[in-house]
């Protein structure tokens, strides 16, 4: 995996922001970290730390990159984020501008997170209404 100078999840340099988590240095603190980290892996396609990240009750199989399509993710907005059930659960809600194919998209989601053992896990999302 090539290491970018620039984290894809803000402008903040990449060792100073998902860096540390997808090295296993150390675990995203929040949900909403863990989502920018989970972005960051896929725009690097590190299926490895997606795979590591997802609840296990919801995980993928692998390979999560076999599409011949290019996706090229160019960024993203985090709209909200809420922690529940005494920072146990969480709900982070984006936006992720790409393009595959030289066509953009607009991915809008509501994901859903959960605190296991000291450690967020992504579960799953939905896609709300846009109004």
């Amino acid at each position: 995996m090539i290491q970018p100078q620039q984290c894809p999840c803000s402008s903040k340099p990449y060792q100073q922001c998902c860096g540390i988590y997808h090295s296993g240095e150390a675990f995203a603190p929040n949900a909403e970290l863990l989502m920018r980290s989970r972005y960051s892996a896929y725009v690097l396609e590190n299926e490895a730390y997606l795979l590591k990240t997802w609840h296990k009750e919801q995980r993928p199989p692998p390979p999560l990159f076999e599409d011949v399509n290019q996706t090229q993710w160019l960024e993203l907005q985090v709209k909200n984020f809420q922690e529940h059930n005494n920072q146990l659960s969480a709900t982070v809600e984006f936006v992720a501008i790409y393009k595959i194919n030289g066509k953009a998209h607009r991915l809008h989601e509501m994901s859903h997170f959960v605190k296991e053992d000291g450690q967020w896990f992504y579960v799953d999302g939905h896609f709300p209404d846009i109004k």
